[in-house]
């Protein structure tokens, strides 16, 4: 039964890790190749800014308008006109986004800079299934606390030859304690998204 209950768990926990990572790390948003930045390119495409509506807040929505009508008229006037207006656009949408979420803006990443478990998760998505990030995040989740606890047992059963012995078994067993608890904590209280969420449903209801 143990061993049926522990990935879900585990799992679970492995959420939680990647939610006390920074938000920046996260920030796929930001990258040229992310999908904000898709959906900004199909709404000046189609000259409709429709599209990327939905990736900022009701109050936020007039600065978006007033930014895509300038880089629309702006489009027209040259290549070079037309691609300094779309980075103009680019940047105020993401910059307003991350606003949103409350997160600060750091530029827009090139293409290809998004981190591998961001573009598993938006390809599961396109797929239809999570079974392959589900695999991922579970071995990732798996080596993690195994790791650990393989570090805390060999520093435990070493731990009485010495004081310095002894040290290095209470260092290990804090950082496999904190890492488990730490995970099981973000989980339970909704991560370092909960900010971002409760600002962006604030927008709505406004």
């Amino acid at each position: 039964m143990k061993k049926h209950t522990f990935l879900p768990l585990g799992l679970a926990l492995l959420v939680g890790a990647l939610l006390t990572i920074p938000s920046d790390a996260f920030a796929h948003c930001d990258t040229l190749d992310g999908p904000v930045i898709k959906d900004a390119k199909a709404a000046l495409a189609s000259k409709d800014v429709t599209p990327v509506l939905k990736w900022v807040r009701a109050q936020d929505e007039a600065e978006i308008r007033d930014s895509f009508n300038k880089t629309v008229a702006v489009r027209s006037k040259g290549d070079a006109a037309r691609d300094l207006a779309d980075m103009y656009f680019f940047e105020t949408l993401v910059r307003v986004h991350r606003a949103g979420e409350g997160a600060p803006y750091t530029g827009l990443k090139p293409a290809g800079s998004m981190a591998h478990i961001e573009a598993a998760a938006d390809e599961s998505l396109e797929s239809g299934s999570p079974d392959e990030i589900v695999a991922h995040l579970t071995k990732a989740m798996t080596e993690g606390i195994r790791d650990r606890y393989a570090k805390v047992k060999a520093a435990k059963a070493k731990s009485g030859t010495s004081v310095e012995a002894g040290r290095d078994y209470v260092h290990a067993y804090v950082e496999y304690l904190h890492y488990v608890a730490g995970l099981f904590d973000q989980v339970t209280k909704g991560g370092a998204h909960a900010h971002g969420e409760a600002a962006h449903e604030e927008g709505h209801e406004r």
